[in-house]
């Protein structure tokens, strides 16, 4: 058995280039990292890793034990992925990035009801809009909307969500209702992370670039400001669900709203995410999968 040992360390320290970044992929410490590889490589009479005081690399030897052990390893991982949920006692902490008011309106209630039915986990939410580096930050997966920059990260997609484009009855009867979306142009429009905003005639899609008074990466802010009437703001249905139905905001462009805007999941390594984190991601997956705004 003892020939087994450090095999999951040694080819979690090859993947994320570090002993620090693997230990904490792993949930270990760090000297329990480095102290597994170094009785890995007085087994096999060979260094594994080249070590610098900024990096790590494979020698000759390691490159080719990593290509037999990568693939044990994901045998074992994919072997664990098929025990039944019932049958595990999940602990440990699982950190999650998000953001927007999705998230916190949907999401968090959903990782909660995920938190009930396993006592022994904790959970840590991060709300933020910056880009996420999940090994420095220890994040496990990520709730990130609208499109992604091809990164090499992982993406499942939550769901898809309706965009629709909105403004209060004062800021309609002042500035008038535009009709299509090149009247945009001529109106303020209150933007989040975007200012090019995305829309269909026919099923083709299309772009206007609009500007106006009020910006913010906050989705609540924006909703806030429209209400007050600042301005015509375009975001997900949901953000607006109490505001139409009490009659704050009337909706306007119905013809050219566009469904495209999606939800995901993102992370980091298919391979070697830590087993709450696959369970939290199966479970809200089939959460949303018939939701609807």
């Amino acid at each position: 058995m003892d020939s087994f040992e450090g095999i999951i360390e040694f080819v979690t320290v090859a993947e994320c280039q570090g002993f620090t970044a693997a230990a904490r992929q792993l949930d270990l410490s760090t000297s329990h990292v480095s102290r597994q590889i170094s009785r890995l490589e007085q087994r096999l009479g060979a260094a594994l890793f080249a070590r610098s005081t900024r990096s790590v690399s494979l020698t000759e030897a390691g490159q080719l034990y990593y290509q037999q052990c990568k693939e044990l390893v994901a045998g074992l991982h994919q072997a664990n992925e098929q025990i039944s949920a019932e049958q595990i006692t999940l602990s440990g902490t699982l950190r999650v990035s998000a953001a927007g008011a999705f998230a916190e309106q949907f999401v968090a209630p959903a990782l909660v009801q995920f938190a009930k039915e396993h006592p022994d986990l904790s959970i840590e939410m991060d709300f933020n809009t910056r880009m996420t580096n999940f090994i420095d930050d220890g994040i496990d997966f990520a709730i990130r909307y609208g499109r992604l920059n091809d990164s090499g990260l992982v993406a499942r997609k939550l769901l898809d969500r309706p965009l629709i484009a909105a403004a209060s009855p004062a800021y309609l009867g002042q500035h008038g209702t535009p009709q299509h979306p090149d009247h945009l142009k001529h109106h303020s429009c209150l933007v989040t992370n975007n200012s090019t905003w995305q829309f269909e005639n026919d099923g083709k899609p299309f772009s206007i670039r609009v500007g106006g008074r009020w910006r913010s990466n906050n989705a609540q802010a924006v909703v806030e400001a429209c209400i007050q009437g600042l301005g015509i703001a375009y975001m997900p249905r949901s953000s607006f669900l109490s505001a139409l139905k009490d009659g704050q905001l009337v909706p306007v462009l119905q013809p050219y709203w566009t469904t495209s805007a999606s939800s995901w999941i993102v992370y980091q390594n298919r391979k070697f995410l830590p087993l709450r984190a696959r369970m939290a991601i199966n479970h809200l997956l089939e959460q949303f999968k018939d939701w609807q705004e």
